[in-house]
Formats: C-alpha cells, sequence, structure tokens
C-alpha cells in the first residue's frame, strides 16, 4: 500500500497549474512530483488534445477560469496556448532539489497568472535569474541525453499506466484524472 500520491503533470496544462496550487495547501501527505510531456503522451496514447479543437478549447477556458475562481486561485488564460513545453518540463528535472519547487511554481504562474510567453527563451531567461538558476548550466542540462531520457522515460511511465492526460494522480495504482479528482486521491491515502 502506498502512503504518497504521484502527480504527472505538464506545465503546459492548466489544469496542471490548478492541481498544484491545489497541492501548495496541503501539508499531510506526500506529493511525488512526475513531470511528463504532455505532447508525448498523447501521441503515445493517439489522443487529440482538445488544445487543436476550438469547442473543446472554448469549453477548456472557461472551465478553468471557474474552477480557479472558485478555488480562490489567480488565473489568466494565456494568450500563447498552447507552446512546446519541452525545455521548461527537461529543466524541472535538471534543476537541483531545493530549487524544484519555487522553479515549478515560477512557471506555473508565469504561464497561467501572468500571461507571459514561455516558448521565448528570452522570457526563460528572466525567469532563471530571478530563480538564481545559472542560465549556462540550465540551458546545457536540458540538452544532456540523460535528461531528454528521463523525460521519455517518465511520460512511457505515464503511458504504461494508463495515464492519457494531466494531472493525474496515482495512489495504490488506481488513477485518478483531472484536478478535480484530487479529493479522491487524498481519500485513497486516508484509507490506508
Amino acid at each position: 500500500m502506498s502512503n504518497h500520491i504521484n502527480f504527472y503533470f505538464d506545465i503546459i496544462s492548466p489544469y496542471a497549474y490548478i492541481a498544484y496550487k491545489k497541492i501548495l495547501k496541503i501539508n499531510n501527505v506526500n506529493f511525488k512530483l512526475k513531470p511528463i510531456l504532455l505532447g508525448g503522451l498523447h501521441n503515445l496514447a493517439g489522443i487529440t488534445a482538445p488544445a487543436f479543437n476550438k469547442y473543446k478549447m472554448k469549453n477548456m477556458q472557461n472551465d478553468c477560469e471557474l474552477v480557479s475562481k472558485k478555488n480562490n486561485i489567480s488565473f489568466k488564460w494565456n494568450s500563447r496556448f498552447p507552446i512546446n513545453s519541452l525545455s521548461i518540463m527537461r529543466g524541472y528535472l535538471c534543476v537541483k532539489d531545493n530549487k524544484k519547487e519555487e522553479y515549478l511554481n515560477s512557471f506555473f504562474e508565469a504561464y497561467w497568472k501572468e500571461d507571459v510567453d514561455l516558448s521565448n527563451e528570452e522570457n526563460i531567461k528572466i525567469l532563471l535569474k530571478k530563480l538564481k538558476i545559472d542560465e549556462n548550466d540550465f540551458f546545457n542540462s536540458i540538452g544532456n541525453q540523460d535528461i531528454k531520457d528521463k523525460l521519455k522515460e517518465l511520460t512511457q511511465e505515464a503511458f504504461k499506466k494508463e495515464v492519457f492526460g494531466a494531472p493525474t494522480f496515482i495512489v495504490n495504482n488506481k488513477i485518478f484524472w483531472g484536478q478535480d479528482r484530487l479529493e479522491y486521491a487524498l481519500d485513497e491515502v486516508k484509507n490506508i
């Protein structure tokens, strides 16, 4: 039996941002953060992302605004959605452990609260500077084959566990998909 919750996420997912903000308010549960490349996962699963369907996209935007407001989470739909999050997700894997939470929070907020264009490398450099992360080390590290392989492995791991979207929580091999299923994942941990 598991005493933690695996949290599969990608910065590109507005629902992962909402879930992450909820997680930050929870102190009595251990979350294991599992970065994935959502586009890669969708390709593996043969899924067309909602971002590429105008009806789903419109509903998703409205839904995120409603859910954020209900949960008291500052949110602004990013005008450059979707972007390729590959560098950012690899970056999460290569920053030092003591910087991971600050890194993730900064990038999530830049994208889903401040409408920053994170496809622009200069904007990434600005965030890295604020975080006191050396940009040369960062950009060298995200090109490192071990980091590339690690993100691929985590994405493959998610696919093998039948994860098909982000955020997804897994407890005791049970899948809870979506930010609105966090409470169910928490119940599963409490029942251990």
